[in-house]
């Protein structure tokens, strides 16, 4: 008797694949952000360089309307660039785009000014508490300075930040505390090397995120400091932006033999954390499709994978 043969037939349910538009200001898109999206599992990357606020609007509607409902959360946007004021107007343009509900995630972390920021401020709490503790931010009005300074008074720390402008700084405190009710922000601009050294005598925490290849504060300064429980150093470009702080330094006693005093990191300490957050920021923007990713929500996600 001949055997017979049974067939089946199962409706397979096709999941979408995870689109990711890199729109970048740079006329090359970053290789970096990239790889990054990449290894955070995106199956398709689809990258936009130049980008002008004139295109933005076409971009946006192209990445919503192709898709529906639920189905709408496995696109995103992701804004970089090394101009951050350009990427800055940019992220505004996107969400200014959106419909309502019909809309897709996106995060802004232009030159890493974000993750690099959220890093150094979570780094540092590791070892001091950030409420009511004063921390200096030197090189402050900088796109990555501003935002450590957001994120250390959203913790409620009392903030100096400095800059060689007293004008930069105080827009800048200004800016800042438009954003966040909580510490409190000062601005200063120390004219000579006693007025910079009684500045940084108040500090439990200082942040160097100046320019690259400038040093800020000798290595005797901050070695001076007794107060001092944390320095952080963001320059990846020698010489360093604090004195005796190397680029691999990551919870380093400042002085030698001394575990119980300050501590040090450096631009590749804080990298791993930085890290692990950008790829973790990638791939949360697929979980909905109405995230906002940007300074204070990616510090959060970073003292998520902090305390992992």
């Amino acid at each position: 008797m001949p055997s017979k043969k049974f067939s089946s037939t199962a409706t397979v349910a096709t999941m979408s694949k995870k689109i990711l538009l890199q729109l970048d200001v740079d006329p090359h898109p970053s290789s970096f952000d990239a790889v990054v999206a990449v290894d955070a599992d995106v199956d398709h990357l689809l990258q936009y360089g130049n980008v002008e606020c004139e295109a933005v609007e076409s971009l946006v509607h192209g990445a919503m309307f192709t898709r529906g409902g639920d189905d709408l959360k496995n696109t995103a946007l992701f804004i970089g660039g090394n101009d951050v004021v350009k990427a800055e107007t940019i992220f505004r343009s996107v969400q200014k785009a959106f419909f309502g509900p019909v809309r897709v995630s996106v995060m802004l972390d232009a030159s890493g000014c974000n993750t690099t920021a959220a890093a150094a401020v979570a780094s540092a709490s590791k070892h001091v508490s950030l409420d009511d503790c004063t921390a200096v931010v030197l090189g402050g009005t900088g796109p990555v300075g501003r935002r450590v300074a957001q994120m250390l008074a959203r913790q409620n720390a009392n903030v100096l930040l400095t800059s060689r402008s007293l004008n930069r700084a105080e827009s800048a405190c200004k800016e800042i505390g438009e954003q966040v009710s909580s510490g409190n922000l000062e601005a200063a601009a120390p004219e000579n090397q006693d007025d910079f050294k009684a500045l940084l005598e108040q500090a439990d925490v200082i942040v160097a995120s100046g320019a690259a290849g400038v040093e800020l504060a000798s290595k005797e300064l901050i070695h001076s400091l007794s107060k001092l429980r944390v320095a952080i150093d963001l320059n990846a470009v020698p010489p360093a932006g604090l004195g005796g702080v190397e680029a691999f330094d990551k919870a380093k006693p400042l002085h030698e033999g001394q575990d119980d005093g300050p501590v040090a990191y450096g631009p590749i300490g804080v990298g791993g954390l930085k890290m692990r957050t950008h790829k973790a920021a990638i791939a949360k923007l697929f979980t909905s499709n109405s995230l906002v990713l940007d300074a204070d929500e990616i510090y959060d996600l970073t003292i998520e994978q902090m305390n992992r």
